[in-house]
């Protein structure tokens, strides 16, 4: 018999609350609405009246919403320790990715709204798997086991292509209107597990689990259809950019070798996924029909010395590191073409760099430049590569002088200010940076260096709030308040000293900077 102090009518409603919180199947209950509230409701700010769908795509998620929701994920991504910009791989992908945008632009698969609110961005992780996956706004996630894995620009192009096309076919808002026309259902029998709870806990698990397969199976159905649709779009989007599509022919073999060692053999109707195979069908078939070859391009020198980079920059230990190096002397090395020749030149050096054995390095780069010299875009890289050399070394003086000022690429405008710094030339190096960040303000590694470069001119006031900007480029709005108020606060103190001089011109702009950056951080609040 349950004594006074546990009967109901005699305990408060917060104390039956908690009481009933603590319970197993209830916290279970909680963490499942919970997660379904958030997946639902949370996306939109508090207080937003619901939306009918559109006719065009079905879609109820709004593109300042799934922007948002993007933004939110990127800043986590941020600050992962995995995520990594590197300026040669960014290059790399980027000059596969804009063709592609441009072409989605011209066939009318990115719409002018789209184009304008989303970020269409694709950041880096070092993960090695073989994985890239489309974010909510744009933002792409692309593993560097992926880019170590394709042999041709024309498959990494297939598998950015894909991801693109579920973006610009609004995929991942139809997915949440989906999830959301599932949740009277997810609700309705969670409840019922509740109530179920105090008489069966078996039953209420099984009512849990019968409803969360039906909703799953409905999920993996949707998924499966919208996996066509990007093929079919990604696949028209890389031929209209110049790629040959080919490539996802032989991208699409590499994920079924790949998926061999981790496959559960699923049946295909519970897969997230068509089967590859089918997706190779569906695109063989479309080949032969556009009348293309369905051989593959071959290795390219720039692709063989990127992929390499890839291997190196993926998180490996000392022990592969060493292999790659070993690959370099190999007895079957001059055997094999000139190109991979490069790449595995290229793993070497870049391998010994991080074992500090720059020397070795050093010699490594040499052959390789060698090796590179009839071909333009592998004699940039070699080239890049001695000057990080050379920089790794103290050897900056030597480091300028492979990297011409007026180089355009990202590598040797972040490389050149880097060796310029270290040469104790801040102005220089601050010169070309400034011209850098006004065409590509979202560029955090360059805000970073030209911080660092005004500091060392005694110049603080532009060095917090370069600081402040590359915040800014990593969605920290919080971070990047902090800096503007603190040069803010340094802006006073000039004034009243009177040392403020030419500077209220960067002070006017901190302050409206500032003013910006505050609507953003609010914005980022009604996430919460």
């Amino acid at each position: 018999m349950p004594s006074p102090r546990d009967c109901p009518r005699r305990q408060g409603p917060a104390t039956l609350r908690r009481r009933w919180a603590d319970r197993p199947l209830a916290r279970t209950v909680i963490a499942w609405i919970a997660i379904i509230l958030i997946a639902t409701g949370g996306l939109l700010p508090a207080g937003a009246p619901a939306q009918l769908p559109t006719l065009g795509d079905g879609s109820e998620m709004a593109t300042a919403a799934e922007r948002r929701l993007g933004e939110r994920i990127a800043r986590e991504l941020y600050r992962d320790p995995d995520y990594i910009d590197d300026p040669v791989l960014s290059e790399y992908v980027q000059g596969i990715w804009q063709p592609l945008l441009a072409a989605a632009r011209q066939r009318g698969e990115l719409s002018a709204e789209l184009d304008q609110r989303f970020a269409w961005e694709v950041l880096l992780g070092k993960d090695r798997s073989i994985n890239a996956f489309a974010l909510p706004g744009g933002y792409l996630g692309l593993h560097l086991g992926l880019i170590a894995a394709v042999s041709s620009r024309d498959e990494l192009a297939s598998v950015l292509a894909h991801e693109l096309s579920h973006v610009t076919q609004r995929h991942i808002s139809r997915l949440i209107t989906q999830q959301n026309r599932q949740t009277p259902l997810m609700i309705g029998a969670m409840i019922l597990g509740a109530i179920a709870a105090s008489k069966n806990p078996d039953a209420a698990n099984a009512v849990l689990a019968g409803s969360q397969a039906l909703a799953m199976q409905n999920q993996l159905n949707f998924s499966r259809d919208m996996e066509r649709e990007a093929d079919r779009v990604g696949y028209a989007v890389m031929a209209q950019a110049g790629f040959e599509p080919a490539g996802f022919v032989t991208m699409f073999d590499k994920l079924q070798q790949a998926s061999r060692l981790n496959d559960n053999g699923a049946f295909p109707y519970l897969r997230s996924h068509p089967m590859t195979t089918e997706r190779m069908a569906d695109m063989q078939a479309r080949q032969q029909l556009a009348g293309r070859s369905a051989t593959p391009p071959a290795l390219s020198f720039e692709h063989a010395m990127v992929t390499a980079r890839a291997r190196v920059l993926s998180g490996a230990g000392v022990d592969a590191l060493r292999a790659r190096v070993a690959e370099a002397s190999s007895a079957a090395l001059p055997g094999q073409s000139p190109a991979r020749q490069a790449g595995a030149l290229y793993g070497a050096a870049l391998a010994s760099l991080k074992l500090r054995d720059t020397a070795q390095a050093g010699q490594l780069a040499a052959g390789l430049a060698a090796l590179t010299r009839a071909d333009a875009a592998g004699t940039r890289l070699a080239r890049l590569l001695v000057a990080e050399i050379a920089l790794a070394a103290g050897d900056a003086p030597r480091a300028v002088s492979l990297l011409p000022a007026q180089a355009s690429g990202r590598p040797d405008v972040l490389l050149h200010a880097q060796a310029r710094l270290r040469a104790g030339q801040p102005a220089e190096a601050a010169q070309h940076l400034q011209a850098w960040v006004a065409l590509h303000p979202r560029d955090a590694a360059a805000w970073q260096l030209l911080a660092a470069s005004d500091a060392a001119q005694n110049r603080p006031l532009r060095a917090i709030r370069a600081e402040a900007e590359a915040q800014v480029a990593l969605l920290d709005y919080a971070a990047a308040i902090d800096r503007f108020k603190a040069a803010q606060e340094l802006a006073r103190s000039m004034a009243r000293g009177g040392t403020l001089g030419a500077d209220h011109i960067e002070a006017s702009i901190i302050d409206t900077r500032t003013r910006q950056v505050e609507s953003l951080l609010r914005e980022q609040a009604l996430e919460r």
